[in-house]
């Protein structure tokens, strides 16, 4: 993997989805991969929205310490982007340009101020660029 990749919510959670073994082994490694490159990235965004999941919503709810763990392990290391007035402005833009949900255009955003290239989602189209932003589904 070359370049710089930002990893939306949705591959945390299936990291973490025991019901889902096929998605959930394509997230941990892809995980892992950017991780150990030091070419991973995310935003504040995404540990909330995968916090509010596995914490309040899931079947088998995360717990406090195992969540702590997760926190310290897998976000801090890749967590690049914070949220800022200019990153909500950035989203304003792109929202009204592309019709993104709101939460994606922030996705969108981050993923542009971080400096990435990829963006593996599952909730935007694979293929799909914004900028020289790419869309990449690695559950397809």
């Amino acid at each position: 993997m070359s370049g710089k990749a930002f990893l939306d919510t949705n591959i945390f959670i299936y990291a973490n989805d025991r019901h889902e073994p096929v998605k959930q082994a394509i997230a941990l490694r892809l995980i892992r991969e950017v991780t150990l490159s030091g070419n991973g990235a995310i935003s504040y965004q995404v540990v909330q929205e995968f916090f509010n999941v596995v914490l309040t919503k899931t079947p088998q709810k995360m717990g406090y310490e195992e969540a702590r763990q997760f926190l310290t392990a897998v976000f801090v290391p890749i967590l690049s982007v914070p949220s800022s007035v200019a990153l909500v402005s950035d989203a304003m833009a792109i929202h009204e340009r592309y019709r993104l949900s709101w939460y994606d255009s922030l996705i969108v955003a981050a993923a542009q101020r971080a400096g990435c290239d990829r963006l593996y989602s599952e909730d935007l189209q694979h293929g799909q660029l914004f900028g020289t932003l790419r869309v990449e589904n690695p559950f397809l």
